[in-house]
């Protein structure tokens, strides 16, 4: 019985493998998601009228998560806290070396609450990095992980012509998501050359025997949208979006391996929508504010950007705060099953299972098998120094503020302008609803990264709060389970 109280915020894959191995230590477990259901993105469910006849659709790993997510929901000493958010992080005295207090919102209306947790797991995931372009902020421009959002979890379409852009592999599995909800996908646009893939992938080429799951899953993508008859295109980028009123057509071009444009190679093509994704940034709103320490990613895009900052963790995923693991995206983008694997091994240590047994022996594989597939990722999909030429004068960067390209280049040219706060009141950029969320990590990267770092995702604030939830003082948390002997760790299965 180890007595200890373990939150987990974020109920992906991470953090719901992570509350599995917590629990299976004999923790008593908070876990919260803003989501209604637990899965984060990569499980995003089906609304229950679908699910009654199509269970487990445009879902992988469905089964799985099933079981593994009623073990957890179900225990009897889990509390399970949806559309629930942490809003802040408060360290505690500096001569208590134990893991910050938790402010979280929760239910509706909205009731304030504070946790005093033993051990704190944060598996908060990543969003979608999509890099400005003429015109990307016209309706029917879609991020897409938004596009295929609406996809997996409501079965709505985006348009009928669609073409998915940007660089990455997570291209495959949005495109497949919008041909079996309806959409026609004309195109498939990879920025990464041949050249750059075949760098990334086929280095170390005999490493890959221990991506087979990874590998069959690319492949099976592959396969429906060669079955569609969806090209491929490598080198290439969408760089304008035209209409009146929404997004009518785009312009494509052939890019070099710096991302710059190949003149002449420019072509235009009829859509009703685009989904554009440039690779993922990882929400480190909560590790900042709880002083964890961030790392770069080897091979990462333009040098000291901030979208390539990530969580550094050791080999039991403790951050650099006593009491605070870290999981999932915010530690390197690797899939969901590295991001299980992490979770399951932040659970149990922090639970205080024993970090020597040899039921860790599976997930620490699946870590190190993970990280090695982001370092391969980042290699072979790499965001090229040059996309700003694609930008003009006029280009909107911060969509909130309709901050421009020449404002940010002007801010970044003043002397009396450096500091990133002076820059953001000078330009409004990160100053409206999204807080820089979006256009952070491109603008300091436009200002020469100077920004870099903690800088973009350093909020006091991690979520929109009202004055009247902040004046009223918290309610006690709801009656928590009494502890109890442990169990087995988790099932294989879960943790592959």
């Amino acid at each position: 019985m180890t007595g200890r109280h373990v939150v987990v915020v974020g109920a992906g894959p991470a953090g719901l493998a992570a509350a599995d191995a917590a629990l299976a230590a004999g923790a008593e477990v908070t876990l919260i998601d803003s989501a209604e259901r637990p899965g984060g993105q990569y499980h995003r469910m089906l609304p229950e009228a679908y699910e009654a006849t199509d269970p487990g659709a445009l879902q992988h790993g469905y089964r799985s998560f099933d079981r593994r997510s009623r073990r957890v929901l179900g225990h009897p000493r889990c509390s399970w806290w949806a559309e629930s958010s942490v809003w802040a992080l408060e360290r505690r005295d500096p001569a208590d070396d134990g893991p910050p207090l938790v402010h979280v919102l929760r239910g509706t209306p909205r009731r304030r609450h504070v946790l005093e947790p033993d051990a704190l797991v944060l598996a908060v995931g990543a969003h979608d990095r999509v890099l400005p372009f003429p015109g990307w902020d016209l309706p029917g421009v879609y991020t897409a992980g938004a596009a295929q959002a609406l996809a997996k979890g409501e079965r709505v379409v985006v348009g009928d012509r669609v073409v998915v852009a940007g660089t990455g592999p997570f291209l495959l599995p949005v495109a497949t998501s919008l041909l079996e909800a309806g959409s026609r996908v004309l195109a498939v646009v990879e920025a990464a050359g041949p050249a750059s893939v075949a760098r990334g992938w086929l280095r170390r080429p005999w490493e890959l025997t221990s991506q087979l799951g990874k590998s069959g899953e690319l492949l099976s993508y592959t396969a429906r949208l060669g079955r569609h008859r969806v090209p491929y295109r490598m080198g290439g980028a969408v760089v304008e979006a035209r209409g009146d009123g929404r997004v009518e057509e785009i312009v494509t071009a052939r890019v070099r391996a710096d991302w710059s444009v190949v003149p002449g190679s420019e072509r235009v093509t009829a859509v009703d929508a685009l989904c554009v994704g440039h690779g993922f940034t990882p929400r480190l709103e909560l590790p900042v504010a709880a002083g964890c320490d961030l790392r770069r990613a080897p091979g990462g895009s333009a040098a000291g950007s901030p979208a390539d900052a990530f969580v550094a963790v050791d080999d039991d995923q403790r951050t650099s705060r006593p009491g605070v693991y870290a999981a999932g995206e915010i530690t390197g983008v690797a899939g969901a099953p590295a991001a299980r694997a992490e979770g399951a091994l932040a659970g149990w240590i922090a639970a205080g299972g024993d970090r020597g047994s040899r039921a860790l022996v599976t997930p620490r594989r699946g870590r190190d098998r993970g990280r090695a597939f982001a370092a391969r990722l980042a290699l072979a999909h790499p965001v090229g120094r040059a996309w700003p030429g694609w930008l003009r004068p006029d280009t909107v960067i911060c969509r909130c503020e309709e901050t421009t390209y020449a404002a940010v280049c002007r801010s970044a040219a003043d002397p009396t302008g450096t500091g990133p706060q002076v820059a953001k009141l000078a330009t409004r950029a990160g100053l409206g609803p999204c807080q820089a969320r979006v256009c952070g990590p491109t603008v300091a990267e436009l200002r020469g990264g100077t920004d870099a770092g903690a800088g973009p995702h350093h909020r006091p604030v991690a979520e929109p709060i009202r004055l009247g939830e902040l004046a009223r003082p918290p309610e006690p948390p709801p009656g928590r389970a009494t502890p109890s002997t442990h169990t087995d760790f988790p099932a294989e299965e879960s943790t592959s």
